[in-house]
């Protein structure tokens, strides 16, 4: 009836009078190949940030923390593919996994009432992009223009569990010209 991927679970419902849990678990097992090496499969979305300190909140305060400099953040943050593990909290957030852990940071102590749409932030050694305005506790480090929540699209993201991620630095000029706002 539902299927929902976690981190490392599935939550399945099925109607218990047409299957056996048995019969699920089989066909669940059947579903899966651990030993798929096969690359081919692997979607990977490309995300265009603008990591400039008018839209990064928390980049300087993370500098501080992490006595790296701006550009060495925002080049690690870049320089990564990284998986799409979960998508919940909003429609469209995708969890991605995981951060270097040489800017891996804890949530904000008090979260901010409204993180705007397009806001690419970390928490702990996840990365996500906020789909649209709304509360969170995550530290910002920069904004995107692209729609990660679209109800034009089967699937309401053109993220889904599986995907890679990789977020590409771009100028502020191509952030405005792509027609993100400051």
């Amino acid at each position: 009836m539902e299927i929902i991927p976690s981190y490392n679970s599935i939550f399945i419902t099925y109607d218990i009078f047409k299957y056996d849990y048995e019969e699920i678990k089989q066909k669940l097992q059947d579903s899966i190949d651990l030993t798929k090496t096969d690359k081919e499969d692997e979607k990977i979305v490309q995300i265009d940030v603008y990591y400039g300190t008018e839209v990064a909140l928390d980049l300087e305060s993370m500098a501080e923390k992490t006595s790296l400099n701006i550009e060495e953040i925002i080049e690690i943050h870049s320089n990564k593919l990284y998986d799409v593990y979960a998508i919940g909290f909003l429609p469209g957030f995708a969890y991605l996994a995981s951060v270097d852990k040489k800017i891996a940071m804890p949530r904000l102590s008090s979260p901010r009432k409204v993180i705007p749409k397009g806001s690419v932030a970390i928490a702990d050694t996840q990365t996500a992009v906020y789909p649209q305005n709304s509360p969170g506790g995550w530290n910002i480090i920069g904004r995107t223009t692209m729609e990660l929540f679209d109800k034009k699209l089967d699937s309401l993201s053109p993220l889904s569990v599986g995907n890679k991620v990789k977020f590409n630095p771009i100028s502020k000029e191509e952030f405005l010209k792509q027609g993100g706002v400051l």
